[in-house]
Formats: structure tokens, C-alpha cells, sequence
């Protein structure tokens, strides 16, 4: 039965796909930067961020919130402005980053749980750029959240280029900082002493350590890091430690406990634990900052800090207190850009300018290719997605993206599109009459308060048309009521 979640969704894909047709940049190989204007193929980290919002850090204007290290680093390289996550949630996200392919050609488009562990994998023919950096000879390592298959299934990290992986294979078993158990490659991790309650090896700590061990064990080698820390996600679940009573003073108006959202904890003082678990995400990035000086390995290793979608609103987090979207309207499984646009610093010592800020607009669908240039790839890839390494290092000749586009079939079924300035915000596809269509001119109007749909519809049709040109149905997260299944 397992095996066959996918089949039809296959068929599917191959079928109604064409994707070198529909999509000019699928089947594009980038070369606006040189090998040359590459000393050497460098190391690559990328630490994602679980549910951080667009204003959660400092380097956004987060006032309450101490986050050094990441100012640091935001002082050290490039802050985007328009950075876009793959999507709203967790695993697709995820598999847009991994696979560089958006929502509307991804397998895996939202949050679908298999029981008793894991969510919705992907196809086993599916290549992912940790695969593709393995080609050309990087050492590969996963640590934190999967989200992307059950155990035993297609997709698990070891099948999807990883050569190691430590963390959690099901992001729902996530949820719980104290777990019974990790995973260590296909080996299951057992932590006797978190039962029945209690609370002895945080899980964030422990995936922190496996990640500093590789890039230690790996630093005469060429290394691809995926560190996709859990942190700040619910449950609002910080070690009661130094940065926690920090807070706990800090916010100490805010006692009781949480409301319940989902299968998450009570936290007794959510604002204290919220902005800890924040705090402590900085803590893990300083340390591999640190590490690399130690290492000598700054100068050349490519360091990427983001998050894989707006802020939450779970077991008591409060983004409204925090200011968690900045600027931005909405939040996590929202559409609007305080959903889906996110922070994103990349550092890269001698090659990307120090405290320089780029207002280029990015997507995960773009780190495939991004990555692969930096490698030395010169195989086709099957992408969505542009590279960014002029944008990067100050160079001409940076590709335009000719859309954006997200979907998301749960909460009623969503998406948005944007081009250029202009973006189309689409909610309630799966009930046609109560679906609403909203547009905004993003330059003008970031916070999406002026809905323009009724004075220009005439774009509103354009953009609806062309939305039908730039994604497949995928039966197995149907989008509209109408779609296969």
C-alpha cells in the first residue's frame, strides 16, 4: 500500500508535466559565474530555521529578542530582503529546497502524515541537489528535521543524497523536544531516560553536537551541511537554563499557561520560552561560526542562515507580541508574504561583500541551482529555479525570475503568484463559491493592506491564466475540488 502513494501522482508528473516546456529555466544549466571566479569548490552549510518569522532576528528589527550571532553574521555577508520559502509549511518546503522544483511541480505540496512515523515521501527517481554535490565529490551530511518520508520508505535522508543523518525522521514526532527516540542514519536512537515525561537530553542540543562532529570529521574534505534545526517550533519546550531565566525575568508579566494548538505542551510562560528557543537557535549558529574559525575553515565554506516559513501561532507562541513578520500581513499557512517570505543571510568571506543587503527576490526553488554552480556542476538539472551566485558576489548578468508561484491544498486550498511587483493571492479553491481572488502590488503595498482586484481584472485574469501554464495537478494533494485524485 506504501508503495503505492505515489504511483498515480507519477503518471501524473511524467504526463502532464512537459516541464521543459512549460518552464524555460527546467532544463537550464547556469554558468553566469565562472569556475574560475571559484578558488576551489567550498564547503556549504545551510541552517534552516523551523516556523522563524521574517522579524523573529535582530538583523530584521526584532526589538525583544537577543540574536548576536546572527547580526554578526548579517554583518559579515549578504541580508536579502526577498528571500521566499518553498512554501507556508514544513515538508514542502522542504522537498521545493531539496529538489528545486515549486509547489505547483513538487511531489509533496503540503503537511501529509503516515502513521505511525513519518509524512508523504517522495519518488525514488526524485534527484536532489545533496545528491548532485555528491557527484562532484562533497560529503554529505542531514541533521535535525526530514519531514520527507516514513522509515524504511523512498525517501528517507540516506536514499535522497545524505550520507549521514542525525534527527528526527517525522516532523509531527518533532513537536516533542524530549523524544524517546532520534534516528541516526537507519539506525533508531533510543533515549530510555525521556520516558514517561522526563526531560534529560534535549533533542536540540543533541542534533547540534552531531552536526559540529561532521563538519570536524569532515574538514580536509569538500562538505555539504544541511542543518535543519527544529528551533522555534512548537512546543514551546526551552532547557530551563541560563537564556530561559533570562527571559523568564525579561517577561515575567506573562505567566500562565499556554492555550493548546495542535498536539503540543502547555508552556508556562510561553513569551520566555519563545524567545529562548530563538535566543538558543543563535546560540547553535554562533557555534558553528566559531567552529569554522577554528577550523580554518571560514574563507572557504558558504554559510546560509533561513527559516522554511513565516511564523507560527501554536502552543503559545505569539508573533503579534514579537513583531514575528515585521512588516509583513500574516503568518504560517498563509499566503501572504508574512507566510511565505523569510529571512535568508548568506556569508561567503572574499566573494560576497561584507554588511551588503540585496533586494533581488530569491526562492528555495533557487538554491539547487545556486549550490550546483558553486560545485562545479555542469550536468543539465531539472529545476525550477535560477542562480543567485551573481546577485551573490556583486556580478552582471543575474537572471530574472519570470514568476514566483506557491499552492497549498490544505486550509481550503490556497496560492499565490507573483510577478514582479504584482502579486495574486488566491483562497478557497476547493469550494469555487467561496473562493476569493486578491491582488497587490507588493512594492508599493508590503504589508498587502490594498486589495487591487477590483480595479485591475483585467491583470487578475492574466495572472489566473497564467497560473494554469506553470504547475501540474498532483492527485495526491489535490489543490481544487475538481482535481484527479
Amino acid at each position: 500500500m506504501k508503495n503505492k502513494i505515489y504511483k498515480s501522482m507519477k503518471e501524473s508528473t511524467l504526463v502532464k508535466g512537459a516541464f521543459c516546456i512549460l518552464v524555460p529555466t527546467l532544463l537550464a544549466t547556469s554558468s553566469c559565474t565562472s569556475k574560475e571566479e571559484i578558488s576551489k569548490q567550498p564547503n556549504i552549510i545551510f541552517i534552516l530555521a523551523d516556523d522563524l518569522g521574517y522579524g523573529d532576528i535582530t538583523p530584521y528589527g526584532q526589538k525583544l529578542i537577543e540574536t548576536p550571532n546572527l547580526m554578526k553574521l548579517s554583518h559579515e555577508g549578504m541580508l536579502f530582503t526577498q528571500c521566499y520559502a518553498g512554501n507556508t509549511v514544513s515538508a514542502p518546503s522542504r522537498c521545493v529546497l531539496l529538489t528545486g522544483l515549486h509547489t505547483g511541480h513538487s511531489q509533496v505540496r503540503g503537511n501529509k502524515e503516515i502513521q505511525p512515523e513519518g509524512q508523504a515521501p517522495m519518488l525514488a527517481d526524485i534527484k536532489t541537489f545533496p545528491e548532485m554535490l555528491k557527484t562532484q565529490g562533497y560529503v554529505t551530511g542531514g541533521f535535525g528535521k526530514w519531514g520527507l518520508g516514513f522509515p524504511g520508505s523512498t525517501s528517507t535522508p540516506g536514499k535522497m543524497g545524505f550520507d549521514e543523518f542525525y534527527g528526527y525522521n517525522c516532523q509531527r514526532m518533532a513537536h516533542e523536544y524530549y523524544p524517546d527516540h532520534l534516528w541516526h542514519n537507519d539506525t533508531r536512537v533510543e533515549f530510555p531516560e525521556n520516558q514517561n515525561k522526563q526531560q534529560v537530553v534535549y533533542s536540540a542540543d543533541i542534533i547540534q553536537k552531531h552536526a559540529l562532529q561532521f563538519i570536524r570529521d569532515n574538514k580536509d574534505k569538500r562538505f555539504f551541511a544541511y542543518v535543519a534545526c527544529t528551533l522555534p517550533h512548537a512546543a514551546l519546550t526551552p532547557p530551563h537554563d541560563s537564556i530561559y531565566n533570562h527571559y523568564l525575568e525579561k517577561f515575567s508579566d506573562n505567566p500562565g499557561k499556554a492555550f493548546i494548538n495542535g498536539d503540543y505542551d502547555d508552556s508556562e510562560y510561553p513569551h520566555a520560552s519563545f524567545a529562548a528557543m530563538v535566543t538558543r537557535l543563535d546560540l547553535y549558529v554562533g557555534q558553528i561560526m566559531n567552529l569554522l574559525d577554528s577550523l580554518n575553515l571560514s574563507d572557504n565554506t558558504i554559510l546560509c542562515f533561513t527559516s522554511d516559513n513565516g511564523p507560527h501561532l501554536e502552543g503559545g507562541a505569539d508573533p503579534i507580541f514579537f513583531d514575528g513578520n515585521g512588516p509583513l500581513r500574516g503568518f504560517k499557512r498563509d499566503m501572504y508574504e508574512g507566510g511565505i517570505r523569510v529571512p535568508m543571510i548568506v556569508r561567503y568571506p572574499n566573494y560576497i561583500k561584507a554588511d551588503t543587503k540585496s533586494d533581488f527576490p530569491i526562492a528555495f526553488w533557487d538554491m539547487y541551482q545556486t549550490f550546483g554552480d558553486l560545485a562545479g556542476n555542469t550536468e543539465k538539472i531539472m529545476s525550477d529555479g535560477i542562480s543567485i551566485l551573481p546577485t551573490l558576489f556583486g556580478k552582471e548578468g543575474q537572471e530574472n525570475h519570470k514568476y514566483l508561484y506557491w499552492e497549498f491544498p490544505q486550509v481550503g486550498g490556497r496560492q499565490a503568484l507573483r510577478v514582479g511587483d504584482w502579486k495574486l493571492v488566491r483562497n478557497n479553491l476547493q469550494n469555487p463559491s467561496k473562493t476569493t481572488t486578491e491582488l497587490y502590488n507588493i512594492k508599493e503595498d508590503l504589508g498587502e493592506k490594498d486589495n487591487l482586484a477590483s480595479q485591475y481584472p483585467q491583470k487578475c485574469e492574466e495572472m489566473i491564466s497564467m497560473i494554469k501554464n506553470v504547475r501540474v495537478d498532483n492527485p495526491n494533494f489535490p489543490l481544487y475540488k475538481n482535481e484527479s485524485k
